[in-house]
């Protein structure tokens, strides 16, 4: 699996915009998108190559000897796969702040779970290859390096120029001191708040949802809102990326390219064997 942005991404770990909160999906601040957004791989590329490494994986298995092996099967084991989820602005819904903290609902299931059988020990052994031969297929004609990973790899930069933004810097320092004011961590951005070790996530990613955690993230999400801290950091992360696509034009149009050649492959897949 490849996931650029989010992003030269690991196995098992999703980062989605938005979850579930009580009572229905959250309701954040109409931000838009970003100019960079186009280059990006998308969550719904992730589920169409998701179908299309299954079937590819599927028919390799075939040709090694195991005719019924499952399009969604369970690993021996069954291991838990590391969930974290946010946004690039920290939390920004006050009712999922208000009822789940740092976290979400442990009844929603965020990574759906295999539905197949387990593998056997003999398909597990030819499992890994044919995942390798799966990639190499999607990735036909594209070169990873240069290419593909290219919009990632300037998003990692581009990011670390609008953490040095002033402006951005300024509203972080306003956000933390609304923080304080409250009587909470001032911590230096609302990231350090999400991410603070004290929520204890477990192995799939979700917090304890203390009172503590829920009511300061319910005074980040408050603080944000009115000193309108995404809206400003959006606004650098636009700028910033306008300027980066502007100066690196051919490579991003490159990676572009490298991104449509890989949905042409998996439309293929999926018209040919789904």
């Amino acid at each position: 699996m490849r996931m650029r942005g989010w992003r030269l991404g690991v196995v098992a770990v999703v980062a989605a915009l938005c979850v579930s909160g009580a009572g229905g999906p959250q309701v954040v601040p109409d931000l838009g998108p970003l100019p960079a957004d186009r280059y990006d791989y998308t969550p719904q590329d992730y589920q169409r190559e998701l179908r299309a490494t299954a079937l590819l994986v599927r028919q390799c298995m075939a040709e090694h000897g195991h005719p019924d092996f499952p399009l969604d099967p369970r690993h021996p084991g069954d291991p838990i796969g590391l969930t974290m989820v946010g946004t690039d602005y920290g939390a920004l819904d006050l009712r999922s702040a208000r009822r789940w903290g740092y976290g979400w609902d442990p009844a929603t299931s965020l990574m759906p779970q295999p539905k197949g059988r387990s593998m056997t020990d003999a398909e597990y052994a030819d499992f890994p290859g044919c995942g390798t031969e799966a990639n190499r297929r999607l990735m036909r004609g594209i070169d990873v390096k240069r290419d593909w990973l290219y919009a990632g790899t300037r998003a990692v930069e581009v990011d670390k120029a609008v953490k040095r933004d002033p402006r951005l810097r300024a509203a972080w320092k306003v956000w933390s001191r609304c923080m304080a004011e409250q009587g909470f961590t001032p911590y230096p951005d609302p990231v350090a708040a999400f991410t603070d070790d004290a929520w204890q996530r477990g192995r799939d990613g979700n917090t304890r949802q203390t009172p503590r955690e829920r009511a300061t993230a319910t005074a980040d999400v408050q603080c944000k809102r009115r000193h309108g801290t995404a809206e400003l950091w959006h606004a650098v992360r636009a700028r910033a990326q306008t300027a980066d696509i502007a100066r690196h034009r051919d490579r991003y149009t490159a990676g572009l390219e490298a991104l449509r050649t890989y949905r042409a492959t998996v439309d293929e897949v999926l018209r040919d064997l789904g």
